[in-house]
């Protein structure tokens, strides 16, 4: 089930960065006595309660000429517009502004839902001064500080009763599910239409032309699939925004649904910084990946382009040292069906599950060969390990004391599984536990 969207909104300086810093509960956001240092948005994932949600931080809106500000205002209204729903944030200290009142007008035009949370109530002398934000018109407002961390439960409390109540498709589980996420303009419509055979995807030269995001069931060799193609931009004819992180939401919820997720790069522009941010969100959803490079055909090629660029994707791209590379030509149509077998193989490992004895004497004989290490004079002992879940494949290693099970270790045993059983495409979770 794709999860909710949260937006946080409100003009300058009002500490929305600071409150989605608590909701996600690190510090993601720059957080500075500045107004407007926020200036992209900036997703997350926080939980509350049952609720699992996707946060965005927006810059502040404003309504005047200043650096950046029509920028904010526009990034903040596409958070508006992808938002299930809205926290609008107010000063409790400093009153209603014209400036509150403006953005006020930008949410009634929104018709989400839209809970006022009053920021800098720092005790309870001061709850006095929320109830001249009634005048906003969204209702009760709900009194927070952000420093203290004060009010945040009553808030969520109140935005979880808007959450929509989506009805998924649900699929057989021998349907497999994978997506295409990158960057606009890398050609994942197209990619789609040609493996289809056919124009059901919109397809542009514009960036950002796919407006909603498109299941299609598809049938290939006997096998059945479905697509789930990432939409670019919702609203019809209107431009968002001229850096490409408008993107990255829209893979989020992609991914969220699928079992496989196609990174596409774009053989022509080289790898962006963007392109690893958007794949970073694959590899931490624990989905199986695969890179792919669209375009090939119109690079100019020797014998060893492929090779290299191969290795500079692997140079880049260190966290997916799993994934399979694969060069296509959606133009062409060259080796884009050759895409569904390697699909079929990484979402045959995504789901692998191994025999508890196979495991344990694969691991046990790794441990031989390089022996758990020591800390301040203490050695790690490694007791048995259990497979405990698939999609991905999540392995418990019950030890002495998981504090000794460092990084580098569990990375090394990660590599003797990989070694001892194909998990080309999936990543593994190791997870360290104390025996009782």
């Amino acid at each position: 089930m794709p999860k909710p969207v949260v937006a946080i909104v409100g003009r300058p300086n009002v500490g929305k960065s600071t409150i989605f810093n608590r909701i996600v509960g690190e510090r993601v956001s720059i957080v500075e006595d500045v107004p407007g240092v926020t200036r992209d948005r900036i997703y997350s994932s926080g939980e509350w309660l049952t609720y699992d949600f996707n946060i965005i931080d927006t810059g502040g809106i404003d309504i005047g000429d200043e650096p950046f500000l029509e920028q904010i205002r526009q990034q903040a209204e596409i958070a508006i517009d992808e938002a299930d729903v809205i926290i609008f944030m107010v000063n409790g200290r400093e009153g209603v502004t014209s400036a509150d009142e403006e953005v006020a007008k930008i949410l009634y035009k929104s018709k989400k839902s839209v809970v006022l949370a009053v920021n800098k109530i720092d005790n309870p002398e001061m709850r006095e001064q929320i109830y001249d934000f009634y005048s906003l018109g969204f209702g009760e407002p709900f009194p927070i500080s952000g420093s203290h961390g004060l009010g945040l439960g009553d808030l969520l409390d109140e935005v979880a009763k808007s959450f929509p109540k989506h009805d998924e498709q649900e699929y057989d589980d021998d349907v497999i599910k994978f997506s295409l996420i990158g960057r606009p303009n890398v050609g994942k419509s197209s990619l789609v239409n040609t493996i289809l055979g056919e124009e059901r995807v919109i397809v542009s030269d514009i960036e950002g032309t796919t407006r909603d995001a498109i299941d299609t069931p598809y049938t290939y060799n006997g096998k059945e699939y479905v697509i789930i193609d990432t939409a670019g931009m919702r609203k019809k004819g209107k431009v968002y925004e001229s850096t490409e992180k408008y993107s990255v939401l829209r893979a989020l919820r992609a991914i969220e649904r699928s079992d496989v997720v196609l990174v596409v790069l774009n053989a022509e522009e080289g790898i962006r910084e963007q392109d690893k941010k958007i794949a970073g969100y694959a590899h931490e959803a624990g989905r199986g990946v695969i890179i792919v490079v669209n375009k090939w055909d119109a690079i100019e090629k020797d014998e060893k382009t492929m090779k290299e660029f191969e290795e500079k994707i692997r140079a880049h791209f260190l966290f997916l040292d799993y994934a399979p590379i694969v060069f296509v030509s959606a133009k062409t149509k060259k080796r884009v069906h050759a895409m569904l077998p390697v699909i079929d193989k990484v979402s045959e490992a995504h789901s692998m599950r191994v025999q508890t004895n196979v495991l344990n004497e694969v691991l046990m004989d790794a441990i031989a060969m390089n022996p758990t290490p020591t800390h301040n004079g203490q050695r790690l002992k490694v007791y048995y390990t259990t497979q405990v879940a698939v999609k991905p494949p999540t392995f418990v290693v019950f030890v002495n004391d998981p504090e000794l099970l460092h990084f580098s270790y569990q990375r090394f045993l990660e590599n003797r599984l990989r070694d001892a059983f194909n998990f080309e495409g999936t990543p593994i979770k190791i997870i360290g536990r104390p025996r009782k």
